[in-house]
């Protein structure tokens, strides 16, 4: 795992580019606190894919069917299978 100050982001960027050219996140931090990860196009893509075929899986369900839930009720259920 690299962490490294924000300010390589500015004063060593080439080296910050490889090792995420590499597919591996850096963290970014300020002042000793973690501030924001940096990451490759190739890497954020595969990070949010699923993501979008499942929001993509969600819609077509919504436009089939009328029937809603409010947010009290989704997570009452959540909550319940927690317990």
């Amino acid at each position: 795992m690299q962490i490294r100050p924000i300010s390589d982001l500015r004063n060593k960027f080439t080296d910050i580019e490889k090792t995420v050219s590499s597919g591996e996140p850096v963290y970014l931090t300020k002042n000793g606190y973690g501030t924001m990860v940096v990451l490759s196009l190739d890497s954020y893509s595969h990070l949010i894919e699923r993501i979008e075929k499942a929001l993509d899986e969600a819609d077509r369900l919504a436009e089939e069917t009328s029937v809603r839930y409010t947010h009290e009720e989704v997570f009452g259920k959540i909550r319940d299978k927690i317990k």
